[in-house]
């Protein structure tokens, strides 16, 4: 293939003046990364360490030891099994509801033509003015009055659709072709049919990037569990960090290790699919 002779007016890949600002660019990066990434190797060799302090911050411990983990599984006051499996089920439940419901509303606001569309889609992205802490009180008084504190119901109800999620589907949906829709129902296709066989399967990229903001916010989630969650077979895991304090004093290798299993999950879904965060950047600045 012929290498194109046309090149950007003042960009020169040559010369002193270009390879000092990669330089300086890269090595720029490099230390915002590295400072970026001290807190979190801190936490691995603290949670390996045998008697960690917080005043010895060393990021190469002298004796390597898994005992703090191995605490966290057998000491009788820390139900970790229950307290994970309740977080996958809070963050599990969460997600699903949020892609059913937001993936609805987000499609009747772009594709449906009723009376008042617009108006209330400005309703629903209003409420995202509104700070958490307004609507907490009375959330929590609510469930009281329904016998819900203390159970999954609770824990999951307030969180099941999001206006972001609203707002991130319904400016996709509005991105696509709505002779598709057009054609689905000349072939025969109710709305219903339209919307699960035409355009959901299209919006497998907005969908998988709704679903990994859900699900890491959901399973970092410490301020709503913390509230509803008053019992200690109902935690979830961001509480364990709570849990594992001693009365009188920090137990650092301890709650390192628990951090570092609270992390895991959500890191490792990063990792797998840090594309989609990408790609969600653009997609929540569609053109609407």
């Amino acid at each position: 293939m012929a290498r194109s002779s046309y090149e950007y007016p003042g960009y020169e890949r040559s010369g002193a003046s270009y390879w000092t600002k990669t330089t300086l660019l890269y090595a720029v990066v490099t230390l915002g990364a590295l400072w970026m990434t001290l807190p979190f190797w801190w936490t691995i060799t603290t949670s390996l360490s045998q008697n960690p302090t917080a005043a010895s911050v060393s990021f190469i411990p002298e004796a390597v030891t898994i005992q703090h983990f191995v605490t966290l599984w057998e000491r009788p006051d820390i139900m970790l099994v229950r307290w994970f499996l309740n977080t996958m089920i809070f963050a599990g439940a969460v997600t699903t509801f949020n892609l059913a419901f937001d993936s609805l509303a987000g499609y009747a606001l772009a594709k449906l033509d009723f009376v008042g569309r617009d108006k209330l889609f400005l309703l629903f992205m209003s409420t995202m003015m509104i700070p958490g802490m307004v609507t907490l009180i009375p959330v929590y008084l609510l469930l009281v009055e329904l016998g819900w504190v203390n159970t999954y119901q609770g824990l999951i109800a307030p969180l099941i659709a999001n206006p972001f999620g609203i707002f991130l589907l319904r400016q996709h949906f509005k991105s696509l072709p709505s002779a598709l829709g057009d054609a689905a129902k000349i072939d025969g296709c109710n709305e219903f049919q339209t919307f699960y066989k035409v355009y959901l399967p299209m919006a497998k990229p907005a969908l998988a990037t709704l679903g990994i903001f859900t699900f890491m916010g959901a399973w970092n989630n410490f301020q709503w569990p913390l509230i509803i969650a008053g019992e200690q077979n109902m935690y979830t895991l961001p509480i364990a960090l709570f849990a594992v304090r001693n009365q009188y004093f920090a137990e650092w290798g301890l709650m390192m290790a628990a951090a570092l299993i609270i992390v895991a999950p959500v890191l490792i879904a990063f990792l797998a699919a840090q594309n989609y965060f990408i790609r969600g950047m653009s997609l929540s600045g569609m053109k609407g």
